[in-house]
């Protein structure tokens, strides 16, 4: 790595750290929790997903659980021939991906490598929609997360590729974050002001 990849990393690691900690301390965070959770369930009444993947909240992330298990509920009133499902990250250390297993309320969990809950022994599903965390995001859809690569591999692993969607309040807007090579835009971000991606 030469000198001008090592000071880019550091500059992400140090911006990482300060949108964490900014995450924290928001002063309104639970009126931008509840603004973020009518966005998220009035978005997803355009889309006919029936499995969608999601996360398990870390280090004050928005959590997507409650409104996707108000979507499951309301497929069921609806009376869908297959019912909708949701599923969560479970990190497989040796290749660095995700798969995605069945979560529901008071399903049995347990930790993975890195102490973060995920199903225990439940089946494995294939979501078509995939609602990702984001530490930080900036134009054009990219997105800042924590530097494991996780879903960059997972993404480049899943056909036929999910859609996308990017979670984060607004606090979390870099102007100018610049993508890397590698990086793979996301479909979709929404925050606490609305729909922010595509503009």
């Amino acid at each position: 790595m030469d000198t001008s990849d090592e000071k880019r990393a550091q500059d992400k690691k140090a911006l990482r750290q300060a949108l964490i900690e900014q995450r924290f301390m928001l002063p309104d965070r639970l009126q931008r929790i509840d603004v973020l959770q009518n966005v998220m369930r009035i978005w997803l009444l355009a889309r006919e997903d029936i499995v969608i993947g999601a996360y398990w909240p870390i280090k004050g992330e928005f959590d997507p659980l409650p409104i996707l298990h108000r979507w499951k509920e309301d497929g069921e009133l609806l009376d869908q021939p297959q019912p909708r499902r949701i599923g969560l990250p479970v990190v497989n250390k040796q290749h660095k991906t995700l798969t995605f297993h069945a979560w529901y309320p008071g399903c049995p969990m347990e930790e993975d490598a890195y102490g973060i809950p995920k199903p225990k022994d439940t089946e494995l599903i294939v979501p078509t929609l995939l609602f990702v965390p984001c530490v930080g995001y900036g134009p054009g859809g990219y997105r800042l997360g924590y530097g494991g690569g996780f879903y960059d591999r997972t993404l480049a692993s899943l056909q036929p590729r999910p859609f996308t969607v990017g979670l984060g309040f607004t606090q979390g807007f870099v102007p100018d974050l610049e993508p890397e090579s590698h990086d793979v835009p996301l479909d979709a971000i929404l925050n606490d002001n609305g729909v922010v991606w595509p503009v």
